[in-house]
């Protein structure tokens, strides 16, 4: 899970609909992306983050971290 998403999203007071909404994406893909069952594509990282504000790389970063932790080559 992207908890670190999810609080994202809970401080802007926005729902899973309205920023799937606001970005272009499926409520369930959007749940998808924040629960880490799927990875979004750079062109909606970017708009996440612009809805978020963040810096939508880190999207990215949590795939290596999670990388690093299973021991896997990076």
């Amino acid at each position: 899970m992207r908890e670190w998403l999810k609080n994202k999203r809970l401080n802007t007071g926005l729902t899973q609909k309205e920023i799937a909404k606001l970005v272009g994406i499926s409520r369930s893909t959007y749940a998808m992306i924040e629960n880490g069952e799927r990875n979004p594509s750079v062109s909606v990282a970017k708009r996440i983050a612009d809805a978020l504000k963040f810096d939508w790389t880190i999207f990215f970063d949590d795939e290596c971290h999670v990388l690093r932790i299973k021991n896997c080559s990076a």
